[in-house]
């Protein structure tokens, strides 16, 4: 029998591209979403095509009878993401990712799932980040200034995360930490895409130009989150899910782009975002054990294909 798969945030970026692979692998999946991010666009027409899509606000309980299934696995996704909204309303930010975790939890604790993943982040791992990274997934979980707004993601999902792991006696619970994910249908909140709606711009503005990342394709990203949420076992893993071989600074990645787009700009360089890490880079040493045969999509695969899928959907005027 299929597994029965439910993916919260399903019509959201890394969720959509999840549930493309959990259905060629033949998986029963449902998609929960509120479309308060997601869009109905071709990409998600396809898969509904697949899969049974429905529409519900995790900030209220699920309802009896809204979900048909009784799920052998269930993907947590569904959250208020990135720098802009979590600066603009850092309230709705923890309200948001704290209820839709509660009232997910609520209906695992009734239909007690076989297994359970939280979508993470990078951001618990930043607060004692030092130039001694990568970052192990035990590094202490430390916020310089608590009440800044940039600090209501990190705290919504570091709570989030102890939730989950309160119920290792009810179900396998497992936690990815995602590190700078990206590619085609990422929305228009994170840097690679804001680089791409700003290529034209002369000077091309770079907000935190000397800063230094490494970026993990999705289909990585997928991969891992898969392997991750299937290894048996009781014990309840936390997993960072990068990529650790391509660390790149952030003014060289706008050159990259412009390059790939045949473009060339000035550039303006400007303030970090506050708050900002000045490096990332995952410890990935759990994961490569769990994948130890695993090759990370390079930068001269991913952003090609990322370019690519934003020139199709109209989003660019050049030749990719």
């Amino acid at each position: 029998m299929a597994d029965r798969v439910l993916v919260t945030g399903g019509a959201g970026f890394i969720g959509a591209h999840l549930a493309r692979r959990l259905l060629r692998d033949g998986a029963r999946v449902t998609l929960l979403d509120d479309f308060s991010r997601g869009v109905m666009d071709e990409d998600l027409r396809e898969l509904a095509h697949g899969s049974d899509l429905v529409r519900h606000d995790l900030t209220q309980p699920i309802p009896p009878g809204l979900l048909t299934d009784d799920f052998d696995t269930v993907y947590h996704l569904a959250a208020v993401v990135g720098v802009a909204r979590a600066m603009s309303d850092p309230s709705k930010v923890l309200r948001t990712n704290l209820l839709t975790t509660i009232h997910l939890l609520d209906y695992c604790d009734r239909i007690r799932p076989q297994a359970l993943f939280l979508s993470s982040t990078s951001e618990i791992g930043d607060g004692s980040a030092r130039p001694g990274l990568p970052t192990r997934e035990d590094t202490p979980f430390t916020i310089a200034r608590p009440h800044s707004p940039r600090a209501s993601y990190a705290l919504s999902k570091a709570a989030a995360e102890a939730m989950v792991y309160a119920r290792t006696s009810r179900f396998r619970v497992r936690i990815g930490r995602y590190y700078n994910i990206y590619g085609p249908r990422m929305g228009s909140a994170h840097v690679i895409p804001q680089f791409i709606a700003r290529i034209h711009a002369d000077p091309f503005p770079i907000y935190g130009a000397y800063q230094r990342r490494a970026f993990c394709f999705v289909e990585d990203a997928v991969e891992a989150t898969l392997a991750l949420t299937n290894l048996p076992g009781a014990e309840p893993i936390v997993m960072n899910i990068g990529n650790d071989r391509e660390e790149i600074m952030i003014i060289d990645l706008a050159r990259r782009l412009m390059a790939l787009a045949g473009v060339q700009r000035r550039i303006s360089v400007l303030d970090p975002p506050a708050g900002s890490p000045e490096r990332r880079l995952p410890d990935l040493a759990v994961l490569r054990a769990l994948l130890p045969e695993r090759t990370p999509t390079s930068l001269d695969t991913g952003l090609p294909a990322t370019l690519r899928w934003y020139r199709d959907r109209g989003k660019l005027p050049w030749r990719v």
